[in-house]
């Protein structure tokens, strides 16, 4: 115990301490989101050239044998990144004995499930009746020990917002793991360049972590008072279960069903369709789940905050879904290449709902900001089920039926998710109606008129198909966002909703320190 007093009273101590962090809260939370989505632009951009060359590499088929396996490996490496991280961010108060105890119990469990998934090897190749996938499975294990090694590093470095360690720690994982499988795919080595990417990004924020946060783990001790922070992570990991088997059960399907070419097509057009929704979202999760857990007492700042970041997401992220399912055939015959065209028709099904998914995935940032992620495992059964339900409903018709099933199964689960995680703090969904509607009406009549315009209109339609693909897509994305803003202007009668976007933008690249306010 004098040890580990020791250890918190010197340069431990630091991340431990978050009494500074409560003044310019606001200020500290849009500086964060400005560095963490410049950061996850930046992975975006590295991760798309880095489709766009492999791609053209390597077949649907080494794509699809590597999905094979990273569904099930994902699952069990995210055990501390979804759950102990979060743990470590929302509790109010840490000390080092504690996440010095956690760390050693997330390595053991890491290691536990690396051996778990070795010994499972052969049956995942029975199961997908590929021999092939035994040295993958192989090879893929170790990113499950290697992802808990570096969860409370991560989590301590969030919890004292500092993000622009974390973001460069990520943007360096993302640079290395593009490269070197790009070379590897150069020279012919097939589906172990993909394997290699996925080994590259935990190995290297493993060693980044550890190079930029100073915090090192003592050994673990007894009465630390863990427990509350375990439930609260295995509660997260079992919501993380949930959600993760959501957005995989699909793709284990369509190997099972129609094998792993199918499944290759369905992977690059679900990974295209969600990866656009997932770095919009993914680099305001902290700061949000920071930021909110400070206000999680009061209920009524805690919903305007809410509705007002509801509203900002959905003036994006609606004209993007809009925009995208317009130019789906362009995007993915310019990024992939025209032996994806069956990617293409994926894609078109995914789109419509990339809104709506940006949307619903707000959810989880209320049941964790505001210490309930029990009841957010609660909700993950319920949403597992149905959509299940209509996996399998769609499953005869394809991998574009399971594509369009998935689509339809946020529509109709994004209203109770919100209405459940909010209410806690008393949020009616009319409230979140009121803040939704006009976006996504406005959405709807740009991309129609759109495509109306563009491919159904018989003499519009002739000339715009003679234009580059480059054109045509710069035509349809600025004709609907044109129309998309007019008609918003239309609905709200000002400009309001463009000048609060522009507004939290000088915001978020606004130079001032914090005020202390």
């Amino acid at each position: 115990m004098e040890n580990g007093n020791k250890l918190e009273t010197s340069g431990n101590k630091d991340y431990f301490n978050t009494d500074h962090l409560k003044s310019g809260l606001k200020t500290r939370a849009l500086r964060g989101t400005s560095v963490a989505v410049i950061a996850q632009i930046c992975v975006f951009v590295t991760q798309t050239i880095s489709i766009l060359i492999l791609a053209r590499l390597l077949t649907p088929r080494d794509f699809g044998l590597v999905t094979m396996v990273v569904a099930v490996s994902l699952l069990l490496q995210n055990l501390g990144c979804n759950g102990f991280i979060e743990a470590i961010i929302q509790r109010k108060e840490i000390n080092h004995n504690q996440i010095s105890t956690l760390f050693w119990i997330n390595v053991g469990l890491g290691f536990f499930l690396m051996l778990l998934f070795l010994v499972s090897a052969p049956l995942i190749a029975w199961f997908y009746k590929e021999p092939l996938l035994k040295p993958i499975v192989g090879a893929i294990a170790i990113t499950i020990f290697l992802g808990g090694l570096s969860n409370q590093h991560v989590g301590l470095l969030t919890r004292k917002m500092d993000f622009i360690k974390v973001s460069v720690n990520e943007m360096v994982a993302a640079l290395v793991s593009a490269i070197i499988p790009i070379l590897l795919a150069y020279y012919g080595w097939g589906y172990w360049a993909l394997v290699s990417k996925w080994i590259l990004v935990p190995l290297m924020i493993t060693l980044g972590a550890w190079f930029i946060c100073s915090w090192r783990p003592s050994l673990p001790i007894r009465g630390t008072e863990v427990w509350p922070m375990l439930r609260f992570a295995f509660n997260t990991y079992g919501s993380f279960i949930m959600s993760y088997l959501l957005r995989n059960v699909d793709k284990i399907l369509i190997g099972w069903s129609y094998g792993s070419q199918p499944l290759g097509y369905y992977d690059r057009a679900y990974h295209l369709s969600y990866m656009l929704p997932n770095q919009l979202v993914s680099p305001i999760t902290n700061v949000a789940l920071s930021a909110f857990s400070r206000v999680s007492d009061d209920h009524e700042k805690f919903r305007n905050n809410y509705l007002n970041v509801l509203s900002v997401l959905a003036f994006v992220g609606m004209p993007l879904s809009a925009a995208l399912t317009l130019i789906s055939n362009d995007l993915i015959l310019l990024l992939l290449g025209p032996q994806w065209n069956e990617s293409a028709k994926i894609f078109f099904a995914f789109a419509p709902a990339i809104g709506i998914v940006i949307l619903y995935t707000t959810h989880g940032w209320l049941h964790l900001s505001l210490g309930t992620p029990e009841r957010w495992f609660r909700w993950g059964i319920i949403s597992f089920v149905v959509t299940v339900l209509f996996f399998i409903i769609g499953l005869p018709f394809g991998a574009k039926g399971v594509a369009i099933a998935y689509s339809i199964s946020f529509y109709i689960l994004i209203g109770p998710a919100l209405w459940y995680a909010g209410k806690p703090i008393h949020l009616k969904l009319s409230s979140v109606l009121s803040r939704l509607w006009k976006y996504y009406i406005a959405a709807l009549a740009s991309g129609t008129f759109c495509w109306f315009i563009l491919t159904v209109h018989s003499f519009t339609s002739n000339v715009f198909l003679k234009f580059n693909i480059l054109i045509r897509i710069l035509v349809s994305v600025l004709l609907c966002l044109a129309i998309y803003l007019i008609i918003i202007i239309t609905l709200y009668r000002s400009f309001r909703p463009i000048a609060e976007f522009t507004s939290l933008l000088r915001l978020i690249i606004d130079k001032k320190e914090p005020s202390g306010k």
